[in-house]
């Protein structure tokens, strides 16, 4: 399936983006939950599902710094409360990225922690599947690279059940996207769909702008069977206007369904 990210209509609300995502055709919402109420609100959130008729097929746990406060503080609360949310909603997929260093006991426990908490949902009948994102190493003025992240920026040497490939990420860190998959194979569980061009911050440019090959990216995991999910993540907080917003995320469900085979079915 192809879905929208609600971090791709930002700012606008995540309601937003079931607007869009219903009225150009994209298969599912990722929730990325954030600042904005409704991301927070499981209710909400079903509500607004029911009424665009369109599923809820991730939920993005708050990881980011402006997120600190969102379902409390505790980190392994928050990730619990995902996972709930999940449930709650149907979705399959819940996305998190490695802790940072800075965060204790979650940090040093991760990997065990994430395993036991997968462990328990693989005896559901619906099993919900926790993916571990792929990040980036900070780097400060002179290019020297910080770690932010414990274990790892980069999941691949860990024993994660499932991962998440993000296409700006990998960029970010000067790695090859298609490469991952390939190093990945079957832990390939979820893609945010997206780009970029190396810098040291992350851009999230829409696919096919960049240099990550994501015409490449769709196309193998498409010849691999891929099962999971692809979702459009990109940044449009500088599109002109709401129908310069709706034009991108037009065009960018066009390049999915293209690369991955989709438009001869």
């Amino acid at each position: 399936m192809i879905g929208l990210s609600t971090s791709s209509v930002y700012p606008e609300s995540t309601g937003a983006a079931f607007e869009y995502a219903k009225k150009l055709g994209y298969g599912g919402i990722e929730v990325m939950v954030g600042v904005d109420k409704v991301s927070a609100d499981v209710e909400s959130l079903k509500r607004t599902s029911e009424y665009y008729e369109l599923p809820i097929i991730a939920i993005h746990a708050p990881c980011l710094l402006a997120t600190a406060t969102v379902w409390g503080t505790d980190p392994w609360e928050k990730l619990r409360t995902a996972v709930a949310a999940a449930e709650r909603l149907g979705a399959s997929t819940v996305v998190v990225h490695p802790p940072f260093r800075w965060q204790g006991s979650y940090a040093t426990d991760f990997l065990p922690g994430i395993t036991e908490l997968q462990a328990g949902l693989d005896s559901q009948s619906k099993p919900i599947v926790i993916t571990v994102e792929n990040m980036y190493p900070w780097r400060g003025p002179l290019g020297i690279a910080g770690r932010a992240y414990a274990p790892h920026w980069d999941p691949t040497d860990f024993d994660y059940g499932h991962l998440t490939l993000d296409l700006s990420h990998a960029s970010t860190a000067q790695q090859s996207a298609l490469e991952l998959v390939r190093r990945w194979g079957p832990r390939l569980r979820h893609v945010h769909l997206t780009d970029g061009s190396g810098q040291p911050t992350d851009e999230h440019l829409l696919p096919g702008t960049g240099n990550q090959q994501a015409d490449e990216v769709l196309a193998e995991i498409a010849r691999n069977g891929f099962n999971g999910d692809v979702v459009l993540e990109v940044q449009l907080r500088e599109a002109a206007s709401r129908a310069d917003r709706e034009r991108a995320l037009a065009e960018c469900l066009a390049f999915a369904r293209k690369h991955l085979g989709m438009d001869s079915q």
